[in-house]
């Protein structure tokens, strides 16, 4: 897990260690990683910016960007679009491959199976 350090006013130490110390929090580190987390869970906006300023700098792939944004891979397409940043095609890695063929194999086409098709298609 990546380290931050940082400083921040007097006033906001104390309630950080006035909250650990009430039982609020099992540590500073707790309470800081859970600040953020609100954070970000509450302004939507800024996480779909840090998504996609972290895809344009090619640092995070369109699934990763798309987690941290919290929507699904089509509407982090469309928000890469909207901002006018390029679309990185095809998959960056292994994992990434195995998203797109198991995100593929979830998708329904029509009521008739690809056999039928085929006997259809040999049968003219």
């Amino acid at each position: 897990m990546p380290r931050i350090t940082g400083s921040y006013p007097d006033d906001l130490d104390l309630l950080i260690e006035g909250a650990v110390e009430a039982g609020v929090f099992g540590g500073k580190s707790d309470a800081l990683r859970e600040f953020v987390r609100e954070y970000f869970e509450d302004h939507e906006n800024e996480r779909i910016a840090a998504a996609v300023a972290l895809y344009e700098r090619e640092r995070i792939t369109l699934g990763d960007a798309a987690r941290l944004a919290d929507v699904d891979r089509w509407t982090m397409r469309d928000i890469l679009r909207e901002h006018g940043v390029a679309l990185r095609l095809g998959p960056a890695d292994e994992e990434d491959a195995a998203y797109e063929v198991e995100a593929a194999s979830e998708l329904e086409f029509g009521g008739e199976d690809s056999d039928d098709e085929e006997s259809r298609a040999n049968d003219r």
